[in-house]
């Protein structure tokens, strides 16, 4: 079924590929983002409102955010004016603008820590965060769900766990290390700096998430959270180890102490098994398959 969709934080690094999909789907797509033509604030009600109401969308995708966990312990108000209060700038003009529905899309740093002896969150499990992004997102989704019960808006919260893909920035792991191996390629060396080789990541393919996000616009049940995740715990370690094997180079990791974390957060791994009941989804991309199309695109931006 086709939809009028808007999307917001369309230029960041999920929105291009939400965007893609959607309109491969049929969709009519308009994305407004800070970084867009005119740019898009999400703390601004008025100009959300003013944007919402001209582009007059069925669902909206809500993905504006600060995206970057380890950079919200420095400003921890901005998380929440961007993360909190923007979520509900654009959730009261949808619900008052007639919007259907809102996907909202929060995160797994929502659950923070979670029960030691199976570090497995499902939708059931409390929502601890230990960190100001998490927090903050977690504020969004009580937000969001709160307007699905005071009005007539159709609201559907996503925790999505960590996901990567070609063209997300080296702020992230994945991009960070197959940027230096691909750097190593090029300059015939074999050693490349990492952080610490033990924490563990639930990884998914972005190309996965946002697919998972249209089924979730298109038959989420309103009014629940639902994970977006592999279901397999892996360490950076082997992550790394992957992204070598794809290599043309013999590459040997050295570990710099500048990247390791003071404090890392704790080992979790997600659920899918509602979302994959809710709307028939299951990922298409093997973790493997995903890191070599990391590292050929960090490749061909070098040439």
């Amino acid at each position: 079924m086709a939809m009028k969709v808007l999307v917001t934080g369309s230029l960041g690094f999920v929105g291009p590929y939400l965007t893609s999909h959607l309109e491969s789907s049929g969709d009519e797509v308009t994305g407004l983002d800070r970084a867009g033509p005119e740019a898009f604030d999400i703390t601004d009600a008025a100009m959300v409102r003013e944007h919402f109401m001209s582009a007059s969308p069925e669902v909206v995708y809500h993905l504006a955010a600060l995206s970057h966990v380890g950079e919200s312990w420095s400003a921890p108000e901005v998380q929440f004016r961007v993360n909190a209060e923007g979520t509900l700038n654009v959730l009261a003009a949808c619900a008052s603008l007639g919007v259907r529905r809102v996907v909202v899309i929060g995160s797994s740093e929502e659950y923070g820590t979670v029960d030691a002896s199976t570090q497995l969150a499902d939708e059931s499990t409390p929502l601890k965060p230990v960190t100001p992004y998490g927090a903050a997102k977690a504020a969004a989704e009580i937000l969001a769900l709160q307007m699905e019960r005071a009005t007539d808006l159709e609201v559907v919260c996503v925790r999505p766990f960590p996901h990567t893909g070609p063209g997300q920035t080296e702020r992230f792991l994945v991009p960070a290390l197959a940027g230096r191996i691909a750097q190593a390629e090029r300059d015939g060396g074999s050693e490349v700096v990492m952080g610490s080789r033990h924490p563990m990541r639930d990884l998914s393919d972005v190309r996965d998430v946002v697919r998972a996000y249209r089924l979730l616009g298109l038959s989420g049940e309103s009014g629940r959270a639902y994970n977006v995740c592999s279901g397999i715990s892996t360490s950076v370690g082997s992550i790394a180890d992957m992204l070598a094997a794809a290599s043309t180079s013999e590459i040997t990791f050295v570990t710099d102490p500048a990247l390791v974390r003071a404090i890392e957060p704790p080992p979790l791994i997600g659920d899918a098994q509602l979302l994959k009941e809710h709307t028939g989804w299951e990922p298409e991309f093997t973790l493997s398959e995903t890191l070599r199309d990391v590292l050929a695109t960090k490749r061909s931006v070098a040439l």
